[in-house]
């Protein structure tokens, strides 16, 4: 019931990958921009991230299973609302709720199943917690594309809602409550920081992408201003009593490395798959259903490595199996640069394969590293440190890279757009969605 929870969380975003393009369009969705697209996530990775401790110091302190099953019903209410939503504004601030909501849901699952489990047996269940996080990763687009043949954009939201109450209803009689026996305090100073300070650093690297002038100013004010605020909550937390983010964990070198490698991970997969849902549907042509099922090989790279990963530690021993699979990672990577228009799509399926096996390597031993080098009464501020890493990646993953393939995109287009009209060169320059629905009306765009 905690891999069911958790599976809701991790899905909504790679559900809401494969729906991008429909709510870009403006008569069968929002008629969202680039940068609307890239907020509808990094809203909610950004709530998410910055309250991850908080609820975690909460789950601690009030009670893991009550602060989850308040978590879900707030997830399950922000559903709704995204489903709903009638413009692209109120969908980034629905899906804000939604990142509020998930941050009270995850770092409770690992921390129960940090405190369930014995030591001899949670590297195992950590294994397939990490495993249900690739999956959920990877089964999204398939999800995702499923609902879109046959409903509208909103069923992609819409379907957190049945799962969420069955969930619950499961968790009400099965999961046990537990809780740290010291009472710490709160860092509401903390956590304001931390939010104030990723949403400005996000801000200006998305509208920086956007301008394709990175030396304006509105682009290097929301910048600074990050840089600083987040410089300020880090001597902060290295202060206060209470933090809601303990920097000195970090003097630990097993848990900073390891934290580490679930950020580059998912700083990688938040991008990738941002944009590669575009390349098959924009580019490919590919129906948003079969883009779906071009991630199914990373899903399967998931389930067949992430159960193993734990005996592969015992075998070779955890920096060899995070070594290997960072590189494999990396080959991944290195492996989308050679992709073209042409490409056969079953190159595409290998390299999602190798990126999910090298992830599926990664992520349980840095993950239990994480989880080991705290007590087990502070199982909930170990599980939102591992967290947060991952969330605040994602956000940087879709806000960095999506702005550096945006800004190349319009550099390289930069003399072709002259000789369009003024409303469709601006369309055209946004996205490359934005450049087809250009040319279904505008004949000077179609050869474009």
């Amino acid at each position: 019931m905690l891999t069911v929870s958790l599976l809701v969380v991790v899905l909504d975003n790679t559900i809401l990958n494969v729906a991008l393009k429909t709510i870009a369009d403006p008569h069968d969705g929002l008629g969202a921009t680039q940068s609307q697209l890239e907020w509808s996530i990094n809203s909610y990775t950004l709530v998410f991230a910055g309250l991850l401790f908080t609820f975690g110091v909460l789950g601690d302190r009030l009670g893991r299973k009550r602060v989850l099953l308040a978590g879900m019903a707030i997830f399950a209410v922000a559903s709704l609302a995204s489903a709903y939503a009638q413009s692209p504004t109120q969908l980034i601030w629905a899906r804000a709720l939604m990142g509020l909501g998930g941050a009270a849901v995850m770092p409770q699952t690992l921390s129960i199943i940090t405190n369930v489990f014995e030591p001899k047996e949670r590297p195992r269940a950590i294994a397939l917690w990490a495993g249900a996080v690739g999956l959920g990763v990877a089964i999204g687009p398939i999800t995702g594309g499923l609902l879109l043949a046959h409903f509208w954009w909103g069923s992609v939201f819409l379907i957190n809602v049945p799962v969420i109450v069955a969930g619950a209803a499961a968790i009400v009689f099965l999961v046990p409550e537990s809780r740290n026996p010291e009472r710490g305090g709160l860092d509401p100073v903390g956590v304001l920081l931390s939010i104030i300070g990723l949403v400005a650093l996000s801000y200006g690297i998305i509208r920086g992408g956007d301008k394709g002038a990175w030396g304006a100013a509105d682009v290097l004010l929301p910048i600074a201003l990050g840089v600083l605020v987040l410089a300020a909550f880090v001597w902060h937390e290295a202060r206060t009593e209470h933090p809601a983010f303990d920097v000195r964990l970090f003097r630990d070198p097993r848990l900073s490395a390891s934290v580490a490698a679930i950020a580059l991970c998912f700083f990688a997969a938040g991008g990738v798959f941002f944009f590669s849902n575009f390349y098959m549907q924009s580019v490919r042509g590919l129906s948003p259903l079969e883009s779906g099922a071009m991630v199914m090989p990373f899903a399967v790279a998931q389930l067949v490595f992430s159960p193993r990963s734990a005996s592969m530690v015992r075998r070779f021993g955890a920096k060899a199996v995070c070594t290997v699979g960072l590189l494999a990672v990396t080959g991944a990577l290195v492996g989308y640069q050679f992709l073209d228009v042409d490409t056969p799509l079953w190159v595409l399926g290998v390299i999602f394969f190798v990126q999910g096996a090298g992830m599926a390597n990664v992520m349980p031993p840095a993950t239990e590293a994480v989880m080991s080098a705290l007590p087990r009464e502070k199982a909930g501020a170990g599980s939102a440190l591992n967290n947060t890493a991952r969330q605040v990646a994602v956000a940087l993953g879709v806000a960095v890279l999506g702005s550096v393939i945006s800004s190349i995109y319009r550099s390289d287009l930069h003399d072709r757009l002259a000789a369009l009209p003024a409303a469709a060169r601006e369309a055209v320059g946004q996205s490359i969605a934005g450049a087809h629905q250009a040319g279904a009306v505008v004949p000077a765009a179609r050869a474009l």
